[in-house]
């Protein structure tokens, strides 16, 4: 008996219908594994692998995390730019579920007029925004047990800081408690209670009072015996004047452990003067004016000059009166060169205020990155004479002809700057010095550290960074320049999370046409030129006109004379050639462009179904050769 046979058009049908539960069955085992969100990233600035910083974070979470992410998604007015990137923003929380490993879950809702969706934004604190004559909403809410902080919108213009804003966010709300910072300072900066009754106390500094409402501050004093990376998250090094070995050591051994250390020096500090008043050599108050850190920074392969101040021709500040602060640095963006940078990357401008300079030496064996550089058009100069505004500075100072380094970034392996071990603490003369057995202390970092250099301490004075206004006993605060930005920026990156300092700002995903671009800036340069020559003639034959009316008003003569009108004509000729010119000037970018257009059209259509189908031939006739072989 003879098999039975299946009909051709039943064999199709089936094999159709396979194909498609093979998809749907694909599919769905990939999207169950998470192996859906994961791939290789071939593009110049890796914009779709999310950071090792951001991977440590959501590897370690050790409490669930829930974001509701609010997306107005059934509305027809949401922008064509913000549907673009709310996709952007879907996968990248899908990829973070993924490398959650299930303690990350996002809940996606749709807030609508008078729904529960609405009511939790509101609850969140996410309003939305009036786009289009609605009301829009596209933000997160991050949860963890009983915090929640929130990104009440999604701008498309700051997606290079998505994964870093969302990363600091997690960390924050997973976090057990406050970070803790540890200060090291000559100055009292948490203010003192009145000396006598009937005084005022003196008042403590308002970054320090800002710092306060984000850490818990711990008071290091300027003689610590050990700082414990495991308790303290950084170390803010703020002027610390006059330190000792000892105290240099202490801060060492703890960034070999892995820890960050925050320092901010100065050549020569004013507020060290205004807090006590007096000699300016000694600050009034009993602080020095200079401060540094003289074997750290030699072991870290960078010097710091204290003994003048920097000044920048470039960027030196016009002051009141029209004075000229030669040493008084407003720095723009241009002297930022880390543009995706988190600490910088949203700071207009900084103001140091007679600040000193850092050089790379060389030889730290870490990387070391500059974050805030002056022109090089700088110089270094005296001190006093520019704490005094001496104009003659101006002329005088002999410009180096390279830029010096004002905020530093060093992050790496570091080596001890004790390989002998703790030094030994200085005797009074006479007596003598017993034998002391010295502990065992390390000679190179365990764990990779972090340091940021900053070369100004007044920047964060209350007088340089803030403006102080009160209305009926109320204190109203608000920063003058990006000073007290930059302080906070690089605490938050490097006490939020050890690992916050690897999650970086992300690039764009949507990329400029740097060929039409350079081709349209081409074009409005030479038409740009022709516009400026054209108007000059106008000019010119304007002017003309105008003498001859001049000269037809004295005679009473109300007809235009033949040169008048030959005048009149030959400027209406020109402006009609120069309209034509430009025209045809536009019409060429258009074809042009079209052109250009049309090839990449034309490669991502047909160029992988080519790519393809070329592979498809090779693999054929490779298959075939080797069945004529047998």
């Amino acid at each position: 008996m003879s098999a039975k046979t299946t009909h051709p058009v039943t064999r199709v049908i089936l094999g159709i219908v396979a194909l498609i539960l093979i998809v749907v069955f694909g599919n769905l085992l990939v999207s169950s594994f998470g192996i859906g969100h994961r791939g290789l990233d071939f593009t110049e600035n890796k914009v779709h692998t999310l950071s090792d910083g951001t991977r440590s974070i959501l590897k370690e979470l050790q409490a669930p995390v829930i974001i509701r992410y609010y997306a107005s998604r059934s509305t027809a007015y949401m922008p064509e730019e913000m549907k673009l990137h709310m996709r952007h923003v879907d996968d990248l929380l899908k990829e973070y579920s993924t490398l959650a490993g299930g303690k990350l879950r996002v809940q996606n809702l749709d807030p609508q007029p008078d729904t529960d969706a609405e009511d939790s934004a509101n609850l969140d604190g996410i309003s939305g925004q009036r786009i289009n004559d609605e009301n829009l909403y596209f933000g997160l809410a991050i949860s963890c047990l009983d915090k929640t902080t929130t990104l009440p919108f999604l701008d498309p213009r700051d997606e290079t800081m998505l994964e870093y804003q969302l990363s600091k966010s997690v960390a924050e709300v997973s976090a057990t408690r406050k970070p803790v910072i540890g200060v090291m300072s000559a100055f009292d900066l948490e203010g003192a209670p009145a000396m006598m009754p009937g005084q005022p106390p003196t008042p403590g500094w308002i970054i320090y009072q800002q710092l306060k409402q984000t850490f818990e501050i711990r008071n290091l004093t300027m003689t610590p015996e050990s700082i414990n990376p495991k308790e303290i998250n950084a170390v803010l090094l703020f002027h610390p004047a006059g330190i000792s070995p000892a105290a240099e050591f202490a801060v060492d051994q703890y960034l070999l452990q892995g820890g960050t250390v925050i320092a901010c020096l100065d050549a020569f500090s004013v507020s060290a003067q205004m807090v006590g008043g007096g000699n300016p050599m000694m600050g009034g108050g009993g602080v020095a004016p200079t401060s540094t850190l003289p074997t750290l920074l030699k072991t870290w392969g960078v010097s710091f000059e204290s003994s003048q101040v920097l000044g920048d021709g470039t960027y030196a500040t016009t002051l009141n009166g029209n004075r000229k602060g030669v040493a008084v640095l407003t720095l723009p963006k241009e002297a930022m060169p880390q543009k995706e940078d988190v600490i910088t990357r949203n700071l207009e401008s900084v103001t140091l205020f007679l600040p000193g300079a850092f050089t790379k030496t060389g030889g730290g064996g870490v990387s070391v990155n500059t974050l805030i550089k002056s022109s090089d058009n700088a110089a270094l100069v005296d001190s006093m004479k520019a704490s005094q505004l001496d104009p003659s500075l101006s002329t005088t100072m002999q410009r180096a002809g390279h830029s010096y380094d004002l905020v530093l970034s060093l992050s790496g392996s570091f080596k001890s700057a004790f390989p002998d071990g703790k030094p030994a603490e200085p005797k009074p003369e006479g007596e003598p010095k017993p034998e002391e057995k010295k502990a065992d202390s390390l000679k190179e970092a365990t764990t990779p550290g972090n340091v940021f250099l900053i070369a100004d301490v007044d920047a964060f004075y209350d007088r340089f960074a803030y403006s102080v206004q009160n209305f009926g006993g109320m204190q109203m605060v608000s920063p003058t320049n990006g000073n007290a930005s930059l302080l906070m920026n690089i605490l938050d990156q490097s006490a939020g999370s050890p690992y916050l300092i690897g999650a970086r700002s992300r690039s764009a995903t949507r990329r400029p046409f740097k060929v039409i671009q350079e081709m349209e800036d081409k074009f409005d340069k030479e038409v740009g030129a022709d516009i400026a020559k054209i108007r000059e003639k106008e000019k010119v034959a304007i002017d003309k006109l105008q003498a001859l009316q001049a000269a037809k008003s004295k005679l009473n003569d109300p007809i235009a004379s033949s040169e008048q009108e030959a005048e009149i004509k030959k400027l209406t000729s020109e402006q009609l050639k120069a309209s034509k010119e430009i025209r045809e000037k536009e019409k060429g970018l258009k074809s042009q462009k079209d052109t250009l257009t049309g090839r990449i059209t034309l490669l991502n259509v047909a160029g992988m179904p080519i790519v393809v189908t070329l592979f498809a031939i090779g693999l054929f006739i490779v298959r075939r050769g080797k069945t004529r072989a047998r």
